[in-house]
């Protein structure tokens, strides 16, 4: 009897954690489905909602000669591009999966996507997003993004 007593309570703590766990996951996404919803309208305001007031952000490719670069923006020259985003300009960046990783009230995620622009094919390659917990509200403290050209495994247009 002190077995099945054992069993049922560790079941019931790991039915509790993992409920935990998958709600903290959904509200990731979420924080990072409302950036690219954000991002696809040319809407600065949404974007920002997303974001940490001291967030990090780079992005990293490899040039026509074979030359890797890393470029450091800051989260005003990103809000300035997406609110001065044309409206004639459709931008698609489509997510792939989400890999998400949390240990306390820090996130990481990882996201494999394909980039459209005006409905062609422009570049794939991956995110990677760190998240914190800033008191219930997950925001996005870093994101880095890399982008390439070929063996992203689609039919260009």
């Amino acid at each position: 009897m002190p077995k099945i007593i054992t069993f049922l309570i560790i079941f019931i703590l790991s039915s509790i954690a993992n409920a935990q766990n998958n709600t903290e996951q959904i509200a990731i996404k979420k924080t990072i489905e409302t950036f690219f919803n954000g991002l696809h309208s040319g809407d600065s305001t949404i974007v920002n909602s997303t974001l940490h007031p001291t967030i990090k952000i780079q992005t990293t490719f490899t040039n026509k000669d074979g030359i890797k670069t890393l470029i450091t923006d800051s989260k005003e020259k990103l809000l300035i591009e997406i609110n001065n985003k044309k409206p004639e300009h459709i931008y698609l960046e489509k997510l792939l999966s989400f890999d998400i990783k949390i240990d306390g009230n820090l996130a990481s995620v990882w996201t494999p996507y394909e980039f459209y622009f005006n409905g062609k094919f422009s570049h794939c390659g991956a995110n990677s997003f760190q998240l914190f917990n800033n008191n219930g509200e997950w925001k996005i403290i870093y994101l880095v993004d890399m982008r390439r050209t070929n063996n992203c495994g689609i039919q260009k247009n």
